[in-house]
């Protein structure tokens, strides 16, 4: 079973991915790691993320890159959302992802594209979504606990930005799969969201709850 959760930054998609994949008892993969992981070795080699092969080059990253603690910060996901508009770059990472969705047995996968290029496949398929405000107010409290220096407008003008970068981008922009179900999480705590996670992919997969 294939479960593709896709929606924008801050929506809560990655959380959600979490726990399907606790829940169902199956592997998860965050998509968005890798392109971070471009976006941090672009910085690394000094070269510039906007230049698609400067880009590219960075697709060879080393493994060992991906638990680099500094993957998580707010320049990472900038660096991420820029470096993710280059086509070279989507099919670099295609192949990577792909096999990890078809692995025995089925897999949780979370990103932009999931549902519509990485595994349409999927038996079920969730675009998590939230406002602006919610997201950057989730954001703010996360990095104000990593005791990062930031505004709310900040935040809220770079998601802003990100959103319109990742909607219009050429190559597998952020779209919701024609089958896929919305859960916008705007007024929903951690909890609620993951609740309604579990009983949309029941639905969909016709899986039985657990009492």
């Amino acid at each position: 079973m294939i479960i593709a959760v896709d929606g924008p930054t801050a929506s809560g998609k990655g959380t959600i991915a979490k726990a399907l994949a606790a829940h169902f008892g199956l592997p998860h993969l965050d998509t968005g790691l890798l392109y971070r992981a471009v976006g941090r070795q672009v910085a690394l080699d000094g070269g510039n993320p906007d230049v698609p092969a400067a880009a590219e080059a960075a697709c060879a990253f080393p493994d060992s890159l991906l638990n680099d603690p500094a993957l998580r910060s707010e320049e990472s996901g900038g660096l991420a959302s820029r470096v993710s508009i280059h086509p070279g770059v989507r099919r670099a990472l295609y192949e990577r992802q792909r096999a990890f969705a078809t692995r025995p047995g089925g897999a949780v996968l979370d990103g932009r594209d999931i549902g519509t290029v990485i595994a349409p496949e999927a038996a079920a398929k969730l675009f998590v979504t939230a406002s602006v405000e919610a997201r950057a107010q989730r954001r703010f409290l996360e990095m104000r606990e990593r005791g990062e220096d930031v505004t709310l407008e900040e935040i809220a003008a770079d998601l802003r930005e990100r959103d319109e970068r990742d909607r219009t981008r050429a190559t597998a922009p952020l779209i919701a799969a024609e089958d896929a179900v919305l859960l916008d999480t705007s007024a929903m705590n951690r909890e609620e969201a993951v609740s309604a996670a579990i009983r949309i992919v029941n639905e969909l997969t016709g899986q039985t709850p657990c009492p």
